[in-house]
């Protein structure tokens, strides 16, 4: 469905207070002040349905949005002749960023009042669909990724591919009886911020070929990966970075980095592991398995209640580690890829 077919499809707003048709606008034409009642409501939608305390990302989404920093669209609800006085009204944002030749899709989010019950959701295709505009029309961009846990609807169109992914959870008071799993050779210490280097060139060397490689072209090279590493820790869309519940493994023997499993906290008592990645040599030893029952006992001493992480349906051997430790699936969702190479 093309743009223009889109918005004809658009939805009616609330009767007797805003206009039929929502009007696409840059994200930079409005103040945070016109942006904050989607933003609360966004906020309490990521605390009911997965836990999730969005207002670190809120607030950071206001400050660009202040300096007019952050590009995307809105759209907009004029008030109807009967009710000229009322505020336009927000249903709905998206927000990109442009790295050299791949742009990501931050987010994309529509008021709950104004999404259909089945797939087909007018409003979020219609920010998806100006969303990528804006992003083609950046001079060398050749692929777009994104992972949007709130979006409902599906899309196609050319270069385009869906992953199916799911967002497991867990109580983390029964994981702290799992038995430890001797991994000899390995010592398991502290994450530091000294190994974020030896982290990227685990991440780059471990996912070669691997399915996640192909959902975030991160993963394929060292330089990716420390991007990667970068985002996670210094930036609140995987959670707060919690080192006390991040772990390295070391072989002895060598020295070298062997695996990692890297946490967040998410809200005050829910923790989420970012990153859980091993050596190629040492997949199937329980390497992982060890390394992700450390950060399980650490967030729960830290006062965390329960625990969640993101796994790629297609991933069989991480989510039957996953589901013997105890998590269960809370929510499907897609990561999509579009690449204008393929």
């Amino acid at each position: 469905m093309q743009y223009d077919e889109v918005m004809a499809a658009l939805p009616d707003g609330p009767p007797g207070k805003y206009s039929v048709s929502p009007e696409i606008v840059d994200l930079r034409r409005l103040d945070v002040e016109q942006l904050n009642p989607i933003l609360n409501e966004e906020t309490a939608c990521w605390r009911d349905e997965l836990d999730w305390d969005f207002r670190p990302s809120a607030e950071l989404i206001r400050r660009f949005v202040h300096m007019q920093a952050l590009s995307g669209f809105a759209l907009v609800s004029r008030a109807d002749a009967a009710r000229p006085a009322r505020a336009p009204r927000v249903e709905g944002y998206s927000y990109f960023v442009a790295e050299e030749t791949k742009g990501l899709i931050g987010d994309i989010y529509v008021r709950r009042d104004r999404r259909p019950p089945h797939e087909f959701a007018p409003l979020e295709r219609a920010l998806l669909d100006a969303t990528l505009d804006g992003l083609w029309q950046t001079p060398g961009m050749s692929r777009v990724e994104a992972q949007l846990l709130l979006l409902k609807s599906n899309f196609s169109g050319p270069g385009f591919r869906a992953y199916s992914r799911e967002f497991l959870d867990a109580p983390l008071d029964p994981m702290l009886k799992l038995p430890a799993k001797s991994v000899r050779g390995m010592a398991i210490t502290h994450w530091t911020d000294g190994m974020h280097d030896l982290t990227a060139r685990l991440i780059a060397a471990a996912y070669q070929s691997h399915i996640d490689s192909q959902i975030n072209d991160q993963y394929r090279s060292v330089a990716g990966a420390r991007r990667f590493l970068m985002n996670i820790v210094q930036f609140p869309g995987c959670g707060s970075f919690f080192a006390p519940a991040s772990y390295a493994a070391i072989d002895t023997a060598s020295k070298q980095l062997r695996g990692i499993s890297l946490s967040s906290k998410v809200s005050e008592f829910c923790g989420h592991i970012t990153q859980l990645c091993v050596a190629q040599s040492e997949q199937g030893t329980g390497l992982g398995y060890e390394l992700a029952r450390h950060s399980l006992i650490a967030l729960r001493a830290h006062g965390c209640h329960s625990v969640s992480l993101t796994v790629t349906s297609a991933n069989d051997n991480a989510l039957r580690l996953y589901r013997r430790m105890g998590f269960s699936n809370r929510r499907d969702f897609s990561a999509y890829v579009w690449d204008r190479s393929a």
